[in-house]
């Protein structure tokens, strides 16, 4: 009697992230909140893709700014960025408030 096949699927944590994945995940990788895993992927993606790479870039860059500015900055602004990040990963337009 012939064996039933296997079908061998990758691991969720060993393909390689999307740039959606990146948007949902940046801000976290950034903060250093993600697992060892995730971590090494988006990285990985980050390398690869420029979009994705300078999009990181810039917000390191407001991070460290802000950062810089010796004041607490409010919750309200930073779910702002945050959401502005999601909206570029998705390609949607920025809203203008």
């Amino acid at each position: 009697m012939k064996k039933p096949r296997k079908f061998m699927f990758r691991s969720a944590s060993k393909r390689p992230m999307s740039c959606r994945e990146v948007g949902k995940w940046v801000h976290y990788y950034l903060d250093g909140e993600l697992d060892e895993g995730r971590s090494a992927r988006l990285a990985a993606h980050l390398e690869d893709c420029r979009r994705c790479g300078l999009e990181a870039d810039t917000y390191q860059r407001v991070k460290a700014a802000l950062a810089g500015r010796h004041s607490a900055v409010p919750a309200e602004s930073l779910a702002r960025l945050r959401e502005f990040g999601a909206r570029i990963a998705r390609g949607d337009e920025p809203v203008d408030r």
